[in-house]
């Protein structure tokens, strides 16, 4: 975790940048949402296709239709997340109703040739959802939220009326503390020392009451345009050209307190809310084949280039600080400091490649699909999480720009690891019903040993598919362990909760050929 100080030092010469590693964590370690049906079967795709999700997996598996369809998949999530902060356990929850994939897909047969044909596909997919509230709390005699706000103002070199400035290049962190006495200089043994209300508490041996609540919104969305290409019901190939879009909403609400009754120490509490949003947009290809050996054989390959996004950051915070002996409370927003005006930030960010490798085997595998009697599939699929990287957007970059940007690239790479996914899933058919299940397995992305994290998802449901219609439900109950940071320092390890996210979501796709 020593790494962050490589970014901490360049701090307090910029301010807006407002990225951190966890950035780049947060779009990449996020499973497909998908149709019903994908859902069910544990999210294989990479070498089944005959349905919409196959746009974001394997588009060549789009090549399997020689008729027209259009779908629409709606879902809804229930999120429950019990956390573990130094050594006590909170619950929260958060229920919503979401949209998975929906759009067309226009069979194209080749007259000449009937078994070559292609398929173009346009679609819309809400992939991932941050729509989430995590809360927990606990004692805490080994650090200070507040601590990298001196950490960070020591090593400005900066006066304090500078950071006080109205143009101040440190406004959402040690500004605020400043103004509202959580923070302050002092001269030890001859020494001048900077030093946070609660250190003195923590230098004495008392515990800080800690309470975190963070509250998200949004998702990332993908239009994606696909062509299929069928050729002679041996090869499939497609390729997707995806325009991505992220939208990131956050409302943090971090709480210290001194519960301890001792009134004479002069702090009582401070709460520190910070209002954060990203934006933007980006593109990326997918490349995919499937090859059938045999009729009942499928065997798939698909390339996921990164997301090339230009993102926006907006942040405003707010610190309330309460003091004892006497009694004053003090409130200051960081738009004080930046001409009354949200921070912002605009920057690249790239997302790492993926590669999937698949197999599936279909039972009865003949022309007419009505007696297909089922089908098993698995994907393994690889992500080089720490390849992730920021850039600045600005056509010159200053000299700090780069180095920022160049440091915290090197923390990506060292906090986090390529991956192996796993996937599993298979359908037995019934006439015009169909039952399905499949299970999913999302591995950890740290690199530090004491992270421990990973996603499990189990599901099942059933399909109806007659005269050109069809409507398929399942069920998804899925397990996530991650670990989060209330705050980083740079001296010492820093403390973090540990996650347990428990997801039961119902997801429905209804659909029409033509």
């Amino acid at each position: 975790m020593k790494q962050f100080l490589l970014i901490f030092s360049l701090l307090f010469c910029l301010k807006t940048f407002a990225q951190v590693p966890e950035d780049a964590i947060r779009y990449s370690w996020q499973p497909l949402n998908g149709s019903a049906r994908f859902m069910a079967t544990g999210g294989v795709m990479g070498s089944l296709g005959g349905e919409i999700t196959a746009a974001y997996v394997n588009p060549a598996g789009l090549g399997l239709f020689k008729t027209g369809e259009f779908v629409f998949s709606p879902f809804y999530k229930q999120t429950k997340n019990k956390t573990n902060f130094r050594s006590s356990s909170t619950e929260s929850e958060k229920n919503a109703l979401q949209f998975g994939p929906m759009g067309v897909i226009i069979g194209i047969p080749h007259l000449n040739n009937s078994a070559n044909s292609s398929s173009i596909t346009f679609a819309f997919n809400k992939n991932a959802s941050f729509n989430n509230y995590l809360h927990y709390r606990g004692m805490n005699n080994y650090s200070s939220f507040s601590e990298q706000f001196a950490e960070e103002f020591a090593k400005s070199n900066l006066s304090i009326n500078e950071v006080l400035s109205s143009n101040s290049p440190l406004a959402y962190t040690s500004a605020p503390a400043l103004y509202t006495y959580l923070m302050d200089t002092a001269t030890i043994n001859g020494f001048v020392q900077v030093k946070t209300a609660p250190e003195y508490l923590l230098d004495s041996g008392v515990a800080l009451m800690q309470d975190m609540q963070k509250t998200t919104n949004g998702g990332i969305y993908e239009f994606a345009i696909s062509y299929a290409s069928n050729y002679e019901e041996k090869w499939l190939y497609g390729v997707t050209l995806g325009i991505p879009i992220i939208n990131y909403k956050s409302n943090t609400i971090f709480t210290e307190s001194d519960v301890s009754g001792d009134t004479s120490n002069g702090f009582n509490s401070f709460t520190h809310t910070d209002n954060f949003e990203t934006y933007g947009t980006g593109v990326n290809l997918k490349l995919g084949v499937i090859y059938r050996p045999k009729p009942y054989i499928r065997l798939g390959l698909a390339v996921h280039t990164p997301n090339f996004m230009a993102l926006k950051d907006t942040r405003t915070t707010t610190l309330t600080t309460a003091l004892e002996n006497p009694i004053e409370t003090y409130t200051i927003s960081s738009t004080t400091f930046t001409n009354d005006k949200p921070g912002e930030s605009k920057y690249l960010f790239n997302m790492p490649w993926k590669a999937i490798i698949s197999g599936s085997y279909v039972f009865r595998e003949i022309e007419n699909v009505k007696k297909q009697r089922a089908f098993i599939s698995a994907d393994l699929e690889y992500i080089r999480h720490r390849a992730s990287r920021f850039f600045s957007n600005n056509e010159n970059p200053t000299k700090s720009e780069t180095g920022y940007y160049d440091q915290l690239n090197k923390v990506v790479k060292n906090e986090y690891k390529s991956v192996v996914n796993f996937r599993i899933g298979g359908e037995l058919k019934f006439n015009v019903m169909m039952c399905r299940l499949g299970f999913a397995y999302y591995s950890n992305p740290y690199k530090d040993l004491a992270f421990k994290a990973n996603n499990m998802r189990v599901s099942g449901g059933i399909g109806y598919r007659n005269n050109g219609y069809f409507i398929d439900l399942t069920y998804v109950h899925s397990v996530k362990k991650d670990v989060d940071l209330p705050y980083r320092l740079s001296d010492r390890a820093n403390t973090f909760a540990n996650t347990t996210q428990t997801q039961g979501n119902i997801y429905a796709t209804f659909g029409l050929k033509f």
